[in-house]
């Protein structure tokens, strides 16, 4: 059974003004080069469907969800946040973004795919419960984990984030939810300048300082996140997939390559195996510089859907 590829050319439209780090070019990279390596014939492709609201609803404060759909502008760009900002084309993207992350829950819980990755933009771990920030509208991965949860009745969910930025939406949405267990590694006093003190007793929270490179993300996981994880046992696991610790992008300091996040996801996918028959959705979030970014995809998701 093949892995879902899910993406739609609206995520190409949002665009934020000349010379914004999250730039439309980021997802043809990533399609080109998993093209070129063979790797979407190894994938079903997927239209991401419009979030509805509802669904929006479950992660995000209706009001916020009303004022959003209200602030979109008929021309230019109006300003969410000092670097997050919404053209005409946003919002439609921004739906998209999250309705792939319900569409692969549906997809993978009805075992009509192993495994997902959503290739779409804008990203969202940085999106709160009742705000906008950091390049982010809705919480993409907390719309699926929460359709997962709330729809599907799924009662033990893991949320994984190795992005070189604390996903503090993601923590702010699912504090102190008890269904939700959340294992984050980030570089330390980077945006949103937050994370290293977790909010909550459902949060696994690793900050590294800079320069810390491969030998320490590695050892967080091994030794933070696994054991929390088979402790958890979680039913299904869905990662914020971010590139930007990656030593060629200036996003951040980190110093990782390709192959940390080969093997990063190689441990998910081996805890997943354990606990959830290998049910794994992955969402991207951040990674700034085209070509690593787009290598760094390929050897995730090589793993993730078992190309390897």
């Amino acid at each position: 059974m093949l892995s879902a590829y899910i993406t739609h050319s609206d995520c190409a439209r949002h665009a934020m003004g000349p010379d914004h780090p999250e730039c439309p070019e980021r997802l043809g990279a990533i399609n080109d080069h998993l093209l070129v390596k063979g790797l979407l014939d190894c994938m079903i492709p997927v239209d991401a469907p419009l979030a509805t609201e509802e669904q929006l609803g479950r992660a995000h404060a209706s009001l916020y969800v009303r004022e959003l759909f209200a602030a979109s502008p008929t021309e230019g760009l109006h300003a969410v946040d000092p670097d997050t900002n919404m053209n005409p084309y946003t919002l439609q993207a921004a739906l998209r973004a999250a309705g792939a992350a319900v569409k692969a829950t549906d997809m993978v819980i009805a075992g009509e795919a192993p495994t997902a990755f959503c290739c779409v933009r804008p990203p969202g771990h940085h999106a709160e419960r009742e705000a906008a920030m950091g390049f982010c509208f809705f919480n993409n991965v907390a719309v699926g984990v929460r359709h997962a949860l709330d729809v599907h009745g799924l009662s033990r969910i893991a949320l994984i984030d190795f992005d070189v930025h604390h996903g503090n939406g993601s923590e702010d949405i699912f504090r102190g939810d008890e269904r939700v267990l959340m294992c984050s590694i980030f570089e330390k006093g980077l945006y949103p300048f937050n994370g290293e003190s977790a909010i909550g007793p459902n949060m696994v929270n690793v900050g590294l300082p800079s320069r810390s490179g491969s030998d320490a993300f590695r050892a967080a996981v091994t030794e933070h996140w696994i054991p929390a994880l088979d402790a958890f046992a979680p039913e299904m696991i869905y990662i914020s997939a971010g590139f930007d610790a990656h030593r060629e992008d200036d996003m951040g300091n980190l110093g990782l390559v390709e192959s940390d996040y080969a093997w990063v996801t190689q441990q998910l996918m081996t805890v997943a195996q354990r606990h959830c028959r290998g049910r794994v959705i992955s969402c991207l979030e951040g990674g700034y510089v085209l070509s690593p970014l787009a290598r760094s995809v390929a050897a995730h998701v090589r793993v993730l859907i078992g190309a390897d």
